[in-house]
């Protein structure tokens, strides 16, 4: 009896052993956003951020299907101490969604970020003409229940009306989809 319940630990204490090293090798393969510090574009919040802004993109599911498109109108507003962008979304399926992002300076190029869907704080910073943002969006699920799902947010200023954003979306260190927009000035 003994021998068989040592069996079934063996193989839990393996995989809880490789759950860990996944995790860890994961949160060390993060790269820093410094080093793009010296692109020849230079994001400046204070430039971009004062402008409508059109997006649109598209969410993948972790297969990498494309389960909902969307486009959204984002009113921005910014100044030496913060911003305020106040997004509003429309999806493929009709549905719409609002947030507003308030963010607050905490650095030279950093920034601490809330809405009323994110859980806790988000933590932006910036160098050269990457923005890099981590943070927990509350998502609702079709249950009625909600689900935490951590956004780890890429954003790439590839002239100086467009910005292109990759968002890996991820829980208990899983990889649950990506989102994909661009985000263009409008002149």
């Amino acid at each position: 009896m003994r021998k068989n319940r040592n069996c079934f630990r063996r193989p839990a204490m393996k995989t809880i052993a490789l759950f860990a090293s996944a995790t860890l090798l994961s949160a060390c393969s993060q790269l820093p956003v410094s080093i793009y510090a010296d692109t020849p574009i230079q994001f400046d919040p204070m430039s971009f951020f004062n402008n409508q802004i059109h997006a649109e993109g598209f969410v993948r599911d972790r297969s990498g299907e494309v389960s909902r498109t969307f486009t959204a109108q984002i009113s921005a507003t910014w100044d030496e101490q913060g911003g305020v962008l106040d997004e509003l979304f429309t999806w493929s399926d009709g549905e719409i969604q609002t947030r507003v992002w308030q963010f607050r300076k905490t650095g030279e190029q950093t920034y601490v970020g809330t809405a009323a869907d994110v859980i806790g704080d988000a933590q932006m910073e910036f160098a050269g003409n990457a923005i890099h943002m981590n943070y927990v969006l509350d998502v609702p699920l079709a249950s009625g229940k909600n689900i935490g799902i951590r956004m780890d947010d890429w954003l790439y200023q590839v002239s100086d009306n467009s910005i292109v954003n990759v968002t890996s979306m991820s829980k208990f260190g899983f990889s649950v989809g990506e989102v994909v927009l661009t985000m263009r000035v409008i002149d």
